[in-house]
């Protein structure tokens, strides 16, 4: 595993509304890198595979298809760990803000990895095996939500299924299980107890693609989109969390948190979501480099179809259409024209022996509400050696013919920062935060009574370790 600092990320769940009649749980999930960090170039045809294979399934998905963190050099996706079942079993499953559906692999699965080449012990969820398991048959309410009204031909105890086909070829199959989720509950005293509550997931029959692989193999998925199938929204329908998450991605230390719960400091200005969208979609308004802003034309920033602007944390690198791309790399690399240009695995690089802040012009998105997205070179650019510099923009015409109009925003420009998902006001906000030395800190129910720890994430047997009241830090 690598040094603990690389492997920071927390992922709290804290109180609901002060309204519900009983104090509601902070729970506490452990997330890890999926890869080690320290990679070299070896690992940057893996970061374009990924991102290709995430890309074709995010636009070509309407419904259910992170979250992700790191340089493209260390191919840095996060997993966390749940437990499912009565008695609980351990499963890992990636985050991801960029889907809406918890899963994991069954026992009856055709063509699930069985074993995981990121050295960790697969699991398959076998119903059977667990007293609190019940399925979901197609005319309950969960299945009539989820398809919007009831399946046609659908008779009692016909399980409810669910298949999903993505645009770079997978697929996943299964059906829909209610159990038992268990986790760690954050009691006053700043330590931690188990708590659980009644989910709603699928149950992975069967996967096609690059989800039967073994290489990058974890044993499922938990989604934090917005639909009513996700984990967060059945959480805070139960009354015991508040539908707000954020993340802070940190690439200048290693690791970051995921939380969820109301942020009260530090402050975050937001911008709207477009409504009846099946990502988190935002207005982008105008984009400068350096202070001057770019001339582009105005369907750039048209919503609609497959135009728009995405916000997604398991995508990490940016993709831009072809008209945006060219303009900002004109512009970035104005005062450089004697900087040569190569080719690394497709990745744009070039040699440069100072400091890149220094040399090189920020980047700011402007969006709706007066709401700016300041990236800083070293945000846009990753090293690739000794001096040799790559670009974290990517051309999305050149990636996915799908793509090609959509403004997609990956880990490249969100890292560092503060991101606050706030579902139930439906705006999307940020702020600039290095937040190693920064206390973040959370609304809970009854501060007197929960505390939030200051989590530091060690190998995989490790205990967390450091406790603050109200505080979570990366």
């Amino acid at each position: 595993m690598a040094p603990r600092a690389a492997l920071l990320l927390a992922a709290a769940l804290l109180a609901a509304a002060a309204a519900a009649p009983r104090a509601a749980a902070t729970g506490v999930f452990q997330v890890r890198r999926r890869f080690a960090a320290g990679g070299g170039g070896g690992n940057i045809s893996a970061l374009r595979a990924h991102d290709s294979s995430r890309r074709g399934r995010l636009l070509a998905t309407a419904d259910v298809p992170l979250g992700g963190l790191g340089l493209p050099t260390d191919t840095g996706l996060y997993y966390t760990e749940i437990r499912l079942g009565t008695p609980p079993k351990r499963y890992y499953v990636q985050v991801d803000t960029g889907s809406d559906l918890l899963w994991v692999n069954c026992i009856t699965c055709d063509r699930c990895p069985r074993k995981s080449g990121i050295g960790i012990d697969l699991t398959l969820f076998d119903p059977k095996s667990s007293s609190s398991s019940k399925a979901v048959s197609c005319d309950q309410e969960f299945c009539s939500a989820t398809y919007g009204g009831k399946l046609p031909g659908c008779k009692a105890n016909v399980p409810c299924e669910y298949s999903v086909m993505y645009g770079d070829g997978s697929s996943t199959t299964g059906f829909f299980v209610t159990d038992a989720l268990e986790y760690d509950q954050v009691s006053g005293d700043g330590k931690t107890q188990l708590a659980n509550a009644s989910v709603t997931f699928g149950c992975g029959a069967q996967q096609g693609g690059d989800l039967g692989s073994t290489d990058e193999a974890l044993d499922g998925i938990i989604g934090f989109g917005q639909s009513n199938t996700s984990m967060l929204s059945q959480l805070a329908a139960a009354g015991k969390v508040k539908k707000i998450f954020a993340h802070c991605l940190d690439t200048v230390n290693g690791g970051g948190i995921f939380a969820i719960g109301d942020v009260v400091h530090p402050k975050v200005k937001t911008t709207p979501m477009i409504p009846n969208m099946p990502h988190y979609n935002v207005n982008l308004e105008s984009i400068d480099v350096g202070g001057t802003k770019l001339q582009l034309p105005a369907h750039v920033f048209e919503t609609g179809g497959k135009k728009g602007t995405i916000v997604d944390s398991g995508t990490t690198l940016t993709y831009l259409p072809e008209v945006v791309f060219k303009s900002l790399m004109l512009a970035v690399f104005n005062k450089h024209q004697d900087i040569t240009f190569h080719d690394v695995q497709d990745f744009l690089c070039f040699k440069y022996p100072g400091s890149v802040d220094d040399g090189f012009p920020t980047i700011t998105f402007h969006f709706e509400g007066d709401l700016p997205l300041h990236v800083y070179p070293h945000d846009y650019f990753f090293q690739n050696g000794n001096d040799v510099y790559c670009v974290g923009f990517q051309d999305g015409a050149l990636q996915s013919k799908d793509g090609k109009d959509t403004v997609l925003l990956g880990d490249v420009v969100l890292s560092n920062k503060l991101v606050v998902y706030d579902l139930e006001n439906e705006v999307i906000g940020w702020t600039d935060y290095n937040s190693a030395p920064l206390p973040l800190k959370l609304r809970m129910t009854r501060p007197a009574q929960h505390i939030l720890s200051i989590h530091t994430i060690s190998p995989p047997d490790g205990d967390f370790t450091g406790t603050s009241p109200w505080f979570c830090c990366c």
